[in-house]
Order: structure tokens, then sequence, then C-alpha cells
């Protein structure tokens, strides 16, 4: 498996019999993860973790599952947010992963059967996303060169849809060949959530009614339920929808309302001081606070923080706007319907939604100089 399919679609895909005993094991021979690997294994709402020793880049973990699930191994580092090295994995109960390689480049699946003839599909499409992902390369370092995003992000919209073709005529090849195959259910889910349900139906039909169904039944529904999620989301921040008013503490504890704003443009800026992307994205701000102090104000609402994580982040990064604190209970992220971070919602004067971007798209910064030089 090339490394940098990560991203592009699910790491990989895999599942076979549950067994009574509940145990997964995985065995690895990986460059580059570091001396202690972290299994984030899914426990309801919440991850149980354990941690896995390795020694001259090989490990072997037996872990505990209660049913075939998405499992994710990390990098101490990475857990700590300082890097970016993870697998995705289907962990199946009775059942033996084989892994060899290098956890940043390319790494092969093995062990038993079923993971074999996975392994068969990983290399089919290695070669079918090689033209997608050298794409998304050459421009990655475009951007990174200076070129101007948003031309480089047209540039790959208008490219990539052909080659994702390709790749998704290549899956439907593989699964009609192996319909019989328990791999290929695994395959199906590489297609992606709105192809997912044709692959199904080109299962035979007893892997499509076998032991793989519940897995792949659960990504469908966690599918559906992630676009009704984003259809509300969109609804909640389109433009000219009234922002809901709300009352949260500030930085010295006092309460502030978004209606005492009213008569200004403000910038909501849902962030946290663990997003990475929040905070590189803060100098930019900074530079538009002050390029048009007076015009707008911003303020900064702090999800899924400690409030001493919170102070400490508006103290070192020298945040000048205004600031609240976002507790947990709060009902704030779901009448804005807040699913990424960070997200900047503007709300004109009127107190209605302007416009609403999520992450970091220079863009957007495009509109505000728009707006504001008029």
């Amino acid at each position: 498996m090339n490394k940098t399919i990560v991203g592009l679609s699910l790491l990989f895909a895999t599942q076979t019999a549950i067994a009574a005993d509940g145990n997964f094991t995985v065995k690895a021979e990986l460059k580059n993860f570091g001396d202690t690997v972290v299994a984030m294994i899914p426990q309801g709402k919440t991850y149980h973790r354990d941690t896995i020793l390795v020694k001259n880049n090989k490990f072997t973990a037996t872990l505990h599952v209660d049913e075939p699930k998405d499992i994710y191994l990390l990098s101490m580092e990475t857990l700590h947010r300082k890097e970016n090295k993870q697998l995705r994995i289907v962990a199946v109960p009775g059942e033996t992963l084989e892994l060899k390689g290098d956890v940043t480049t390319r790494y092969d699946i093995g062990g038993t059967k079923f993971y074999q003839q996975y392994g068969q599909f990983d290399q089919q499409l290695e070669t079918a996303q090689k033209a997608l992902n050298d794409l998304g390369e050459r421009l990655s370092q475009r951007i990174k060169a200076g070129e101007d995003r948003s031309k480089v992000m047209d540039e790959y919209e208008a490219k990539a849809p052909a080659l994702e073709k390709k790749v998704n005529d290549a899956i439907v090849g593989f699964i009609k060949q192996h319909a019989d195959w328990e791999a290929s259910a695994a395959a199906v889910v590489a297609l992606g959530k709105d192809e997912i349900e044709e692959g199904v139906s080109l299962l035979s039909n007893t892997v499509k009614s076998g032991r793989m169904k519940t897995y792949y039944q659960n990504i469908i529904k966690a599918y559906k339920e992630e676009a009704e999620a984003e259809a509300k989301s969109k609804a909640a921040q389109a433009a000219g929808v009234v922002a809901p008013n709300f009352t949260l503490n500030d930085i010295n504890g006092k309460p502030l309302s978004l209606s005492s704003l009213k008569g200004r443009y403000v910038l909501l800026d849902f962030w946290g001081s663990w997003c990475i992307w929040c905070i590189r994205g803060m100098p930019q701000m900074k530079e538009y606070y002050k390029k048009y102090a007076g015009k707008f104000e911003i303020l900064g609402i702090d999800c899924n923080d400690t409030e001493a994580k919170w102070k400490e982040a508006v103290r070192k990064h020298e945040l000048p706007w205004l600031h609240v604190y976002n507790p947990k209970d709060s009902k704030v992220l779901a009448e804005y319907g807040v699913q990424g971070f960070p997200t900047k919602i503007l709300i004109g004067p009127d107190g209605k939604i302007v416009k609403t971007v999520v992450g970091e798209d220079p863009s957007f910064y495009k509109f505000i100089d728009e707006i504001f030089k008029k």
C-alpha cells in the first residue's frame, strides 16, 4: 500500500470472521513508526487505548475487539499532534493481519487468507490511484512554492474527476471479478459514500449476507447520517439566515452576548488551542483585524478545550480580539451546524449570516477585501 493513498480514500478496510475469543492480532515490521505505537479502539463514543512497544521496527499485538471495526494505530508523536503517522484498519476478531514496509511511504498487506486476498486488491488500487496521487503531489508542491491556492485547487477540481472515475472503475472491476471473495466486501468501502451501495449490489449473495454485512451496513449508515448532518449544517450556515444569539463567558469570566455586537460586522471564529490549522491561520487573521480595524469585530469561540489551555493560547499567540469559552454542555455548535475546525462565519450588521468558510481558505480573505474596500 502506498502511503499517499491516505486522505484520498480509506487507508484500507478489511474484515473476516467474528471469532468467539474477540481477539485480533496484528504483526508488523514497519519503519519510522517510532518505539511506541498506540492502538485506538472505539468503544461507543469513546476510545480505548492500548500501548504497543516497538523493537527494531517490529511489533506484535493482540487486541480485544467485540466485532469487526475500524481501529487506528498511531505513533506516540501523532497522539500528541507533533506528526502524522497513523494507519486506519479494520480489526476482525480471530484474524491476523501482517504489515511490512515503511509507515511513511508504502507497506504490504498479508496474513490470513482474507488479508492475502485484500492485499491483491490493495496492489491493484495502488496502481489505479497513482495518477491521482501524482496530481495531488504536484499541485501541493506548487502551493508550497507560493502559487495562489485557489487557482491550484481550481486546476485540481478540473482534472481530478476523470482520474477518480478511473479509480472507481478499477475498484468495481475487482469486485465484479471476485464477487465471492469477502475481501471484495472490504473493497466496496473504498468506493466512497456515493458509490458504496452500488458496490454492495455487485457482491455474491453469500458475501452480501455473510459476516461482512454488519460492517459495511454500519459504514453506509454513518455516511447517511453524515449527509444529513451536512445538510442541516449548510442550512444553519446559509447566507441570509439570522445568526442565533448566544451568551458565553469572556476571558475575564463575564457574560458576553452576540446580540451586544449587532450593528457591525462580526466574524465568529470557532477554534481550539488543539487545532493545528486554527493556529496556523491566526497570523493572517491578525493581519486582517489590523487592516480593517473598526470595520469589523472578531469573536473567537474556543471549543473542545479546557479553560486553562484556552487562556494560555490567547496569551501565547497574542490574539487581540474578543474571546468567549464554549463549554461542553453548550448548544452553540449545534445551533450553528459546526462540524469542522476552524469554522468562520461572517455576520452582517443586520444580524444575518453573510458567508461561512470551513478550514483555512485564502479566498475568504479576498471576500473580506471585497466587502471592506467598498
